[in-house]
């Protein structure tokens, strides 16, 4: 009975950095994700354990714990904050869910948030007083001897090992955008939105999209490479959380939900980041592909090659998009992947079997299976 499940899931639009969300800082994107789980759920606040927030940029001082004070958790409400990139959203979710295996709680908010646009700007303190800071975009991922590659060329890298090509590349981006674009037309995005900010859609997918246009785009991490801006994801803002419990709690509510059936973590050389999760989900899947795939797009030719790895079908992942459309706030990306699996599982009454999974900087990845029940 303290089997992990989660019964209720939301976020907030995705925003471009320095567009639709961009006054907004992580404690205001977080905070009314909050508020809406716990009224889908009927849950009083005083019943929540922890909030457990992934997040990468900042600003710091623990944006999960600012979150619960913001929306109104008391003052007796812990939170904490997880860094592992790209992975962080999600490592937050199967974090709690570790606790509640523990037998440490049985309510927690865990998710992730990431405001690009009101990130602070990060320096190296300079060597003497004279000497001007050195501003830099981002934290080293892996020792620099054993090689620490921006994201944009490892994926150049990886797609040209898989020998996936920027046709396939291409066309996969056009159909990401093409099902985000139906995806919204249709309201399948409604359910699990929590406006803010008077925001209340997803800024990034494009219509029009054609493998014709996009073929126009030219590399944008080297002259040779195949990832460009069209077959990549942006750099964006949002926040996602999920309420978790046991299945104890679960049946006394008599909430649907979705129940954890394994996740693992994995590493793998950070030359070659972007197959981060390929170990991750060959340890969490079972005889057969699961029902529903969620797996972040970060780069469409890192994606496939994942996806080859291990063997599902490029066409059965993000049915409704992934993150070449509908964007990559980093630190919530993987929870925005929980939360779009929630959907497409509980809220649809879809397939009953799941998985999530992303790659993340370093070359670490975090993959876990899910399973509805009602």
């Amino acid at each position: 009975m303290t089997t992990p499940v989660i019964v209720a899931a939301r976020r907030t639009p995705i925003g471009e950095t320095g567009g639709s969300l961009r006054h907004l800082p992580v404690e205001r994107l977080a905070a009314p994700v909050v508020r809406a789980v716990l009224g889908d759920t009927g849950v009083e606040a005083a019943t929540v354990d922890e909030v457990i927030l992934g997040n990468v940029l900042g600003p710091g001082g623990n944006p999960a714990r600012v979150t619960a004070l913001s929306a109104g958790l008391g003052h007796d409400t812990p939170g904490s904050t997880v860094d592992r990139q790209c992975a962080s959203g999600l490592s937050a979710i199967v974090t709690a869910a570790a606790m509640i295996r523990a037998g440490m709680g049985e309510v927690y908010l865990a998710g992730g948030v990431e405001s690009v646009s009101t990130a602070p700007w990060r320096a190296w303190r300079p060597r003497s007083a004279s000497d001007p800071p050195v501003f830099y975009s981002r934290a080293p991922f892996a020792p620099a001897e054993i090689g620490d590659p921006d994201m944009g060329p490892a994926a150049d890298l990886i797609a040209a090992e898989a020998g996936i090509s920027r046709q396939r590349q291409d066309a996969f981006a056009v159909r990401s955008h093409a099902r985000a674009v139906a995806a919204r037309r249709d309201g399948r995005f409604e359910a699990e939105l929590v406006p803010v900010g008077g925001v209340d859609t997803d800024q990034r997918p494009r219509e029009g999209f054609s493998e014709r246009r996009l073929a126009r785009f030219r590399p944008a991490f080297g002259a040779n490479g195949t990832a460009t801006a069209a077959n990549s994801c942006g750099v964006n803002d949002g926040a996602a959380v999920v309420l978790m419990t046991t299945e104890r709690k679960r049946r006394e509510w008599g909430l649907p939900g979705l129940r954890l059936i394994d996740a693992r973590t994995s590493g793998v050389d950070p030359n070659r980041l972007g197959l981060g999760a390929v170990p991750a989900m060959r340890a969490v899947m079972r005889d057969a592909v699961p029902g529903v795939v969620e797996f972040n797009e970060a780069f469409a030719g890192q994606t496939l090659a994942c996806l080859d790895a291990v063997g599902i079908d490029e066409h059965t992942v993000s049915g409704d998009g992934g993150a070449i459309a509908l964007g990559h706030p980093w630190g919530a990306s993987g929870a925005v992947l929980a939360v779009r699996t929630f959907t497409r599982t509980v809220r649809a009454d879809g397939p009953r079997t799941a998985l999530t999974a992303l790659s993340s900087g370093g070359g670490l990845g975090v993959a876990a299976t899910w399973e509805r029940v009602e």
